[in-house]
C-alpha cells in the first residue's frame, strides 16, 4: 500500500529494517479497555495493529457485545447500570491487577472521577492511556479550565467563573449576566447537564435539571452559568502533545449541527474558516495545552460567531467521538499516537507535516425516533443490520451486529458513518449514497434527519449554526417532502413492486407441477393510497422492466427485482434510486424507504379498491386523558399523586432515558 516501499530496491533490507523499527518502538504487551460500544471497538482495532493483546470489560447484559467478542480476554464487572460497572472503579481495578495489564483505556466518565486510582495504577506499574491526572482535572473541571484559559490568553466566553449553590442564585447570576445564559455541569460533556434558560422560571427549572443529570452522568453536580452565545458555530480544534513538550493542532472540525446540545454531524474541515483563522485556532488550542502540560490526543471546542471570533468552550482529554474525520484528512491514527506518547515516545510529526487532505463527513447514527424531538431514544433488538462497506470511501465505527439490544442503560448511538472524498461535493454524495444503503431494521433510527441534513441546500452551501435544526424544521422534523416527481417516482416503484410479487407468487420452483393453464396477463389496474391521497396506476409489463402510468405520465422501472434482498437498486427514467421495502402484509399495506425517509403506502386492484369502501375503520384510541412517556427511559421522579388537580403544562414525572432527564407534563387540565 505504501508507494514508496516498491521504490526500494533491496525489498529484505526494507523489511529487515522495519521489523527492527517494530521492535524498537514495542509499547505495551497487553492493554485494558474500560469502555465499550463502537470505541472500545475502534481501540481494539488499532492495539491488533500494534500488536497489544486487549483486555475487555462489560456488564451482564453486555456479555455478547462486539467488543467483548474481539477482545483476547473479556471479565464481567457488573449489573447493566454503568454505575456498577463501566463506572465501577474498584471492579476495574481488581480486573487490571488479575488480567495483568500494563496500560489501561478508560472512557470520558471515568477520567473524572478515577483519579485517585489512576496514582495507585502508576505505582503499579500501570500505564494510563491519555493525560495525567492534573490535565484530566483540570480541563474536566469547567470552571477552573476556564480560568485556565484565560491565563494562557485563550479567547473564553463572558460568565461566572464560580459555583453556582443554589437556584435562586442561579437566577441572581443570570440576570446579572444577562439572558440567555448557559446553564451546564462543571464536569460535564456530550451534551448532558445542560440547558438554555431564557428567563428566571427557566433558569430555576435548569438548575435542576441540570444538576440531577451531572449527578447522574458524571457523579459530580456543580454548575456554573455563563452568556449564551446565540446563532453560533461549533468548531473545535484536535491537539495531540507529547511527554516532552511538543504539542500540535491537527486542524478543526465543524461539529455545528446538533440536537439537545448534541452532535449530529460533523465535518472536516469547516467551510467557514480561512487559513488565519485556523491558525490563531490552533495556535491558542496549543497554548492552552501546554499550560496544563498536556499529554496525549485532545480536543479543544470552540464557539464561533458569523464575524470568525471564536471563544474557548471546553477542553475534552479524551479522544472525540467524531475522531475519525481528523484521521481521514491527515492520515494518522489517533489512538495508536496516544499509545505511543503513553509509552514516552515523542511524536513523529512536526506542524508543518499535518496536512489537509480531501474533505470528510461523520453522521452519527443513533437509535432514535427523529420525528420526536429530532431524536428520542428507541430500544429494541436489531432484527437486521448492513452495513454500507460496499459505498467506496465509507467507515462505519460501531460495536454493534445483528441480533443486538440496544437498551435503556446506555448510549443510543449505533454506529459513525464516516465517508471520504477528493473535496465536500464527492464526500457528501457518497454520504447520501451510504446512507441509503444502510440497513437497520429492529429499531428506529435517525437514517432520515441525517440524510435530509446533508442534501438541505443551506447545509450544501455552508450556512449553519448550531441553530440549524429548529431553524429548518421549525415545526418538527416531518421526513422528505416529495416533490410531484419523487412523488410519481415512488408510486411506479410500489407499484412495480407489487407485481413484480404477484408474479413470484405464480411461480412454483423446484416441484413437477404443472399449471393448468398458462397466465398470459401482461397489464394490472392498481389503486395507490400514499398519505392523504389516492391514485390510480397502470402497470405493464415489458421483460424485466414495467412502464407504469402516474398522473397520466408514464415511467419506465427497471430493477433485477431481487425481492430477498433488503435492498434494492431501481432505475426509474434513467434515474437510479436504491430502496428498501422495511414491511408489506396480505392486505396490500406496504412501507418504503425512498429518499431516505419512510413512506406508507396501501397497493389494491382495481376491484379490491371500489371494495374497500365498505370495510369499516378501526376507531382511533382516546389518549387526552392519558400521559404516556413518548421514549422507554426510567421515572426518576413523580410529582403528583391520585386524586391531585393538576392544569395543563404542569410537570407530572420525570423519566431519564440514555442519562438525560425529560419532564412528561399534562397535556391538558384533569383530575389524577
Amino acid at each position: 500500500k505504501n508507494a514508496c516501499f516498491w521504490r526500494e530496491k533491496n525489498l529484505y533490507s526494507v523489511c529487515l529494517s522495519r521489523l527492527l523499527l517494530f521492535f524498537s518502538l514495542q509499547t505495551f504487551e497487553k492493554l485494558l479497555i474500560a469502555n465499550r460500544g463502537e470505541i472500545a471497538c475502534r481501540v481494539i482495532k488499532t492495539c491488533k495493529k500494534m500488536g497489544i493483546k486487549t483486555v475487555a470489560i462489560h456488564s451482564d447484559v453486555d456479555a455478547s457485545a462486539v467488543h467483548v467478542k474481539m477482545a483476547d480476554e473479556a471479565v464481567c464487572v457488573g449489573p447493566a447500570p454503568t454505575s456498577k460497572s463501566y463506572l465501577n472503579m474498584d471492579a476495574i481495578m481488581e480486573v487490571i491487577r488479575k488480567t495483568r495489564a500494563q496500560a489501561v483505556s478508560l472512557n470520558v466518565s471515568i477520567c473524572c472521577s478515577f483519579l485517585s486510582s489512576l496514582s495507585l495504577q502508576a505505582s503499579e506499574g500501570v500505564t494510563f492511556i491519555g493525560p495525567d491526572t492534573h490535565a484530566i482535572q483540570a480541563m474536566g473541571d469547567k470552571i477552573e479550565s476556564k480560568l485556565l484559559a484565560k491565563n494562557a490568553k485563550v479567547n473564553t466566553i463572558p460568565g461566572f467563573d464560580g459555583v453556582v449553590k443554589d437556584a435562586d442564585e442561579a437566577v441572581r447570576i443570570a440576570r446579572e449576566i444577562g439572558y440567555p445564559v448557559m446553564i451546564k455541569a462543571s464536569a460535564g460533556g456530550g451534551g448532558k447537564g445542560m440547558r438554555i434558560a431564557w428567563d428566571d422560571e427557566e433558569t430555576r427549572e435548569g438548575f435542576r435539571f441540570s444538576s440531577q443529570e451531572a449527578a447522574s452522568s458524571f457523579g459530580d453536580d456543580r454548575l456554573l452559568i455563563e452568556k449564551f452565545i446565540d446563532n453560533p458555530r461549533h468548531i473545535e480544534i484536535q491537539i495531540l502533545a507529547d511527554k516532552h513538550g511538543n504539542a500540535l493542532w491537527l486542524n478543526e472540525r465543524e461539529c455545528s449541527i446538533q440536537r439537545r446540545n448534541q452532535k449530529v454531524v460533523e465535518e472536516a474541515p469547516s467551510t467557514f474558516l480561512d487559513p488565519e483563522t485556523r491558525r490563531a485556532m490552533g495556535e491558542q488550542a496549543v497554548a492552552l495545552a501546554k499550560a496544563v502540560k498536556y499529554s496525549s490526543a485532545g480536543t479543544v471546542e470552540f464557539l464561533v460567531d458569523s464575524s470568525k471570533n471564536f471563544y474557548f468552550l471546553e477542553m475534552n482529554t479524551r479522544l472525540q467521538v467524531e475522531h475519525p474525520v481528523t484521521e481521514c484528512i491527515t492520515g494518522l491514527d489517533l489512538v495508536q499516537e496516544m499509545i505511543r506518547v503513553a509509552k514516552g515516545y515523542p511524536l513523529r510529526h512536526k506542524q508543518a507535516d499535518i496536512p489537509i487532505n480531501g474533505w470528510a463527513v461523520e453522521c452519527r447514527v443513533y437509535a432514535e425516533d427523529p420525528y420526536k424531538s429530532f431524536g428520542l431514544p428507541s430500544i429494541g433488538k436489531l432484527s437486521q443490520y448492513q452495513e454500507p462497506l460496499h459505498v467506496p470511501s465509507v467507515r462505519v465505527d460501531s460495536g454493534i451486529q445483528q441480533g443486538s439490544d440496544i437498551s435503556i442503560y446506555y448510549d443510543p448511538m449505533i454506529s459513525k458513518l464516516i465517508t471520504y472524498g477528493s473535496n465536500r461535493a464527492e464526500a457528501l454524495k457518497r454520504m447520501e449514497e451510504a446512507l441509503d444503503n444502510y440497513v437497520i431494521r429492529g429499531v428506529a433510527h435517525n437514517i432520515s434527519l441525517l440524510r435530509e441534513v446533508i442534501v438541505h441546500p443551506r447545509f450544501v452551501q455552508g450556512d449553519i449554526s448550531t441553530k440549524f435544526l429548529p431553524e429548518v424544521y421549525p415545526d418538527g422534523f416531518k421526513g422528505h417532502e416529495l416533490t410531484d416527481l419523487e412523488r410519481r417516482q415512488l408510486l411506479a416503484t410500489a407499484a412495480s413492486l407489487y407485481v413484480a410479487e404477484q408474479l413470484r407468487s405464480q411461480r412454483f420452483l423446484g416441484t413437477p407441477r404443472i399449471p393448468i393453464a398458462k397466465s398470459k396477463r401482461s397489464s394490472w389496474e392498481l389503486s395507490v393510497h400514499l398519505g392523504d391521497g389516492i391514485y390510480p396506476v397502470a402497470v405493464s409489463k415489458h421483460g424485466s422492466s414495467f412502464s407504469v402510468e402516474v398522473d397520466g405520465m408514464k415511467l419506465n422501472v427497471t430493477s433485477e427485482w431481487n425481492l430477498a434482498s433488503p435492498l434494492l437498486s431501481v432505475t426509474i427514467d434513467g434515474t437510479q434510486r436504491t430502496i428498501q421495502r422495511i414491511f408489506r402484509n396480505a392486505s396490500g399495506e406496504t412501507s418504503i424507504q425512498f429518499l431516505g425517509t419512510v413512506y406508507k403506502l396501501q397497493i389494491l386492484t382495481k376491484v379490491a379498491a371500489e371494495l374497500s369502501k365498505y370495510m369499516p375503520e378501526k376507531a382511533a384510541e382516546d389518549t387526552s386523558s392519558i400521559l404516556r412517556s413518548p421514549m422507554p427511559g426510567t421515572v426518576v421522579a413523580v410529582s403528583v399523586k391520585p386524586g391531585d388537580m393538576v392544569s395543563e403544562g404542569q410537570e407530572i414525572c420525570v423519566i431519564e432515558a440514555m442519562k438525560m432527564q425529560n419532564s412528561m407534563i399534562a397535556a391538558k387540565t384533569g383530575k389524577v
